[in-house]
């Protein structure tokens, strides 16, 4: 583990950890405002930036400008199902276009004002339409945290459609319920995630439904179907063993799931700026861009 992975685990531990440590804290963070959607200027400034509405829902679309783009990707943020979209997603965003990759970027609803029954339909529709336009042989479903999740979930729904190149999914939120045996072995080493907090908005997001439906915890359906599965994770994070879960469930239905478990890596590591987050964004990007 780098020493900037060390400084990140304390800044995490002391700044994020205590925001979901309890139910109270989680009840908190889903009255909060959701903040804004709209990209930051650089991004304009070095991509051709499109925004629409579907289905009521802001969709950005980010291409390479002055050149064709060469892939497309769906890219789904991750925030718990409760806040919008970050720096860190939109810098991703931004290296896939820079990389000749056309990304579309779903802003979904956030709980506790939306639940799943919103986020399917507005993903798959801009699936849809993406699919006009590009072949699915160049089409990545990626993700991130509760976006991963989703984006797994949205894949294996995908039954009129056909399926996407590839799914690319950092630190996906496979479960809903937190309820693998290994967890609380991991929750010690996790800086930044707590169970608690997190079941609290995972019930939201649920809106009533059964939190184990594979909807909502993707896990639990089967793979059989799915193109290859890209998993980044790292030691020092909740979503762990549910990753190292789906990979089995991959050998077991013959599809192919390859995770990437980083020592000492915190929750979306991909998304952090230190060395080995630098390093799998660049993997992340070859691997969509390729």
């Amino acid at each position: 583990m780098s020493l900037q992975m060390r400084a990140a685990e304390v800044f995490l531990r002391l700044a994020y950890k205590p925001r979901m440590a309890t139910a109270e804290r989680a009840q908190q963070r889903l009255a909060a405002a959701k903040g804004s959607t709209e990209p930051p200027a650089r991004l304009r400034e070095r991509h051709e930036v499109r925004r629409r509405e579907v289905g009521g829902f802001p969709v950005h679309t980010v291409a390479p400008r002055g050149r064709p783009a060469t892939r497309a990707a769906v890219y789904l943020h991750g925030g718990a199902y409760v806040s919008a979209i970050a720096p860190q997603h939109w810098a991703l965003v931004a290296a896939l276009a820079d990389a000749g990759v056309r990304v579309e970027v779903p802003h979904y609803g956030l709980a506790p004002q939306h639940t799943h029954r919103d986020a399917y339909p507005l993903v798959t529709t801009v699936y849809r339409q993406l699919l006009d336009e590009v072949a699915p042989a160049d089409v990545t479903l990626a993700g991130d945290s509760a976006g991963g999740g989703l984006a797994l979930g949205v894949a294996r729904t995908l039954t009129d459609l056909p399926q996407p190149r590839q799914l690319v999914l950092l630190s996906p939120w496979l479960d809903l319920t937190l309820s693998h045996p290994d967890l609380p072995a991991v929750e010690a080493r996790d800086p930044w995630l707590s169970s608690v907090g997190l079941r609290v908005v995972g019930e939201a997001w649920a809106g009533g439904d059964d939190p184990t439906d594979p909807r909502l915890s993707p896990l639990n359906g089967p793979l059989t179907g799915l193109p290859p599965v890209h998993v980044y994770v790292g030691t020092h994070e909740l979503c762990l063993p549910d990753a190292l879960a789906l990979q089995s469930r991959g050998q077991e239905e013959g599809v192919d799931v390859d995770v990437t478990v980083c020592e000492g890596a915190v929750h979306v590591y991909p998304l952090v700026p230190v060395p080995e987050g630098r390093a799998a964004a660049r993997a992340v990007v070859r691997t969509i861009a390729g």
